[in-house]
This record gives C-alpha cells, structure tokens and sequence, in this order.
C-alpha cells in the first residue's frame, strides 16, 4: 500500500481547476488550504492506524520538500482595533485572545501586537483579519450599536456657477427622458458620425460592437430613438449628460484623469416624430430643426444671447440643415438634422435633430441684473432687401452689431425669407423688421429716419444687399 500526503499551493490549484474545468475532492481539499507544517505528521499517524488495525511494517517515509509558504508576521495596532470595532477592547483582552487561538505574537510600549499565525491558518495575512478574530472571539453581540453621527456642514456655492445638473432638471421640465448609455460603443457610430478613424480601443470589450469609447453622445441617442421606433412609438425627446474620450498627450495622471485622455462632459439631445403630442387643437407635424434650436435657446436661459449659430457641415448631420454652436465666439457644439445617408442604417423613414454641446464653458455666467422698463413708445420699421443667397440672418444680425450697442436699436426680427423662381440670380428677398426705443425721450420721425438710413448703410457695406 502506497499513502500519499502532500502540500500544494492553494492559488496555484485553484488557477488550475478553473482552467481545465476539472474539479476533483483533492483539488477542493486543496485550493483551500492545508497545514503544511503537519504534513509528515499525518502520514505517521495514517500509517500507525493501518499497522493496528491490519497488521504488517511500513516502509520509509519519501518525503520532498520543494518550496515552503512563509508565514509573515501581521502587525496590529490596538487602538486601529478599537477604531474598527467601535469598542474599548483592553490590552489584555486581546493578549488572552490570541493566547487562546494559539497566536504567538509580541507587543511593544505602543500596543502594537506583532502576530504569527500557526501554518493552518491561511486567512490571516493582514490587519483587518486579526481585527477580525478579536471581534469574532470579543463577540459580535457585545459590541453596541451605535447610530452613525455625521456633521452636517454648509458649502457655499458660488452664484456665478451654474450646477451641470441645471441641464438635466431643464430638459426634463420640456418633455425629455434622460437616458444613460454605454461609454464604448461602436467602431462604425465613430467612423460614420464622426469621421474619426483612430478611436480610443478597448483591449478586453464586452462585445465586439462595443470596443471603441465614444468620443459624441449622438450615436447612443440614436440607437435609443431607432429601438423606441422600432415598438412603434411616434415621437421620442431623450436627452444625456455624460463624459466623451479623446486622445490627447497633454493630460497627465491624476486622481480623476488618465494619462493621454481627455474627458470633457458633454450634454446632447435628439428629438424625433410629432413636435407636440397629437390633440384636436393643432395639426400633427414633424419636428424640425428649429424646434430643437428653440428647446435649447430655452436650457441656456439668459446665456442664450451670447450664442450664435453658425451653417457648417458635420458627418452625421445633413449638410443643408446643421450648423455649428458658438457661445462668445468659443464653438461649444453642433446642431442639426441626420444625414438622410444614416437613416436605412437606422430604420427610420424621418431624420432625427439632434444637439451636442461641451457643457465646461456654460458653467460659469454672470449674474441676472435687472434694469427699467422703457415708459417711452416703441417704434417698427420694416426692411426688405435683396441678399445673396448664402447671406444669413447671422450675418445680419452681427454686422448692426455697432448699432445696437448705442441703445435704441432693441430687436432685429426675419419675418419672411422669399425667392424669384423665375429669376436667376443667387439671391433673395429678407423681410427684416426692427424695433426701435430710447429709454428716455420719445424717438421723433428725423430720429428713425436717420437711425434706418444708418442700418441700410451699415447692411449694404458690409453685406452688400441692396433695398427691394
């Protein structure tokens, strides 16, 4: 009869079972640890019951020994114990203890107990464990219960701050579900809706369509609005807040960044289907552009007169109905309607509007200030002037930019856009109307006269339009 008696490292076995898939009494036995110091011992006291009950002799003991754990003196401070616990356990309570747990250990002026756990016991390799052992033998029901006392402190926020969650609170006051998306997505959502050919890959994804991190938020939108499509839904407003990954060597390591990544937070929405919910009181129509535009001049709120919304062409957006957002002349986002290319792929028969905004330069804004309402009487004047086609109301608006500064010239409104079919030149009829009124003294005629007069010139210097 051969015995065998042996030592195997418990990592080391368990490492093996799950990758083979094998488990065997043996391997349970092990990979949870034996007394390796004892091993002869067994073997000695296995033989000894097998000689008594069967007779014969046993033959010499083979043993080899390999490579040994070492077991590592733990140190534990006392008062980190009382710390833990929430309870005054005494000097000699914890001495008797260990005592009792057959702990050989020492302690020094501090009450710090240096501990060397017998061979058998695996589970005792840091602070917390002997902390552990003190507790389970001091007894856990004679431990109190306290209720947890936290002081309660105020932190001033500063008024001219704007919290990034104003924007979600926003959003859902207008009707639009917060959704919470993926940070990887997929390879083609970067390629088709941002052009980007070099994303940020992921070394172990989850899935295969998951293996690159989102540098927009507008691919998830759309996923969400082409799933709510799919159970036959007719109008979807969804909106996320959350952070987007770009390569970029000038970050360093921190507590919060990774080395080479930037992870600016980004704020879009996508809207979809009916502008208003179907009722008997107004016609159903498809959301537009404008809808959206008008959802987030609403979000930005008084900052909205620091925007400008300039045409450029994205790749997820249709090149005829997008445009670039601008806020103090610092581009924060884009705007528009889906690239009609993007919506087989997406198995929708109307293009989704979409935004996408950095929100870090919204964070700071200047207080509301508050100034008299003009008593004095308002004046309108309406212009209609011949523009070149790619004149915009932008331009317009930012080249009597002068004017306005001087504090009559209140608004500047396009009431009507029109063109010649039959004609051929590239160009068009603005309708533009402007509200004129001093705060002081009431405008006389020779007043507007001459303020129009100056607004034509100003228009057809810079713009070179022409009075229609």
């Amino acid at each position: 009869i051969y015995m065998e008696a042996a030592f195997w490292f418990p990592d080391a076995i368990a490492g093996l079972t799950r990758k083979y898939k094998l488990s065997s009494e043996a391997a349970y036995r092990y990979e949870r640890g034996v007394d390796f110091l004892n091993v002869i011992e067994h073997l000695e006291y296995m033989s000894r019951l097998i000689l008594e009950v069967c007779g014969g002799q046993a033959a010499p003991v083979i043993d080899e020994i390999i490579n040994l754990p070492e077991r590592k003196a733990v140190a534990m401070r006392l008062a980190r114990c009382n710390k833990v616990l929430g309870v005054e356990v005494s000097s000699d309570e914890v001495k008797t203890i260990f005592r009792d747990l057959e702990f050989d250990f020492e302690v020094d002026m501090d009450n710090v107990f240096t501990v060397k756990a017998p061979s058998y016991r695996f589970d005792i390799e840091i602070e917390e464990d002997l902390i552990e052992e003190v507790a389970r033998i001091y007894g856990f029901e004679n431990i109190p219960a306290h209720e947890p006392v936290v002081q309660a402190n105020i932190f001033p926020f500063p008024e001219k701050k704007r919290s990034v969650h104003s924007f979600r609170h926003l959003m859902a006051a207008m009707d639009y579900q917060e959704v919470v998306n993926y940070s990887f997505v997929d390879e083609d959502w970067e390629q088709n809706y941002q052009n980007n050919e070099d994303p940020i890959r992921l070394l172990n994804p989850i899935f295969a369509q998951y293996a690159v991190m989102r540098t927009s938020l507008i691919g998830g939108l759309l996923k969400n609005i082409a799933h709510n499509a799919k159970y036959r839904q007719n109008r979807v407003r969804v909106f996320e807040l959350g952070r987007v990954f770009f390569d970029d060597p000038a970050v360093k390591s921190s507590e919060r960044t990774v080395k080479g990544i930037r992870q600016p937070i980004h704020f879009a929405a996508a809207s979809w289907g009916l502008a208003y919910p179907e009722q008997w009181g107004e016609k159903s129509r498809q959301v537009d552009f404008f809808d959206l535009k008008n959802d987030l001049e609403n979000l930005l709120g008084s900052q909205t007169a620091d925007l400008r919304f300039m045409a450029e062409e994205h790749p997820a957006l249709h090149p005829g109905r997008s445009a670039a957002i601008y806020y103090r002349d610092e581009k924060i986002g884009i705007i528009g309607e889906l690239h009609p290319q993007w919506l087989g792929d997406l198995d929708l028969t109307t293009a989704p509007v979409v935004f996408e905004i950095d929100v870090s330069p919204l964070m700071p804004h200047d207080l509301v200030s508050y100034k008299e309402i003009s008593k004095q009487p308002v004046v309108k004047r309406d212009l209609a002037l011949w523009a070149a086609s790619d004149v915009s109301y932008q331009q317009v608006v930012d080249s009597l930019e002068e004017i306005r500064q001087e504090g009559i010239l209140r608004e500047i409104t396009l009431f009507d856009i029109w063109k010649d079919q039959n004609s051929t030149k590239n160009e068009r009829s603005l309708a533009l109307r402007f509200v004129l009124q001093d705060a002081t003294t009431t405008l006389e005629d020779a007043q507007v006269e001459q303020l129009m007069s100056k607004i034509l010139t100003n228009l057809v210097e810079k713009l070179g339009v022409r009075l229609r």
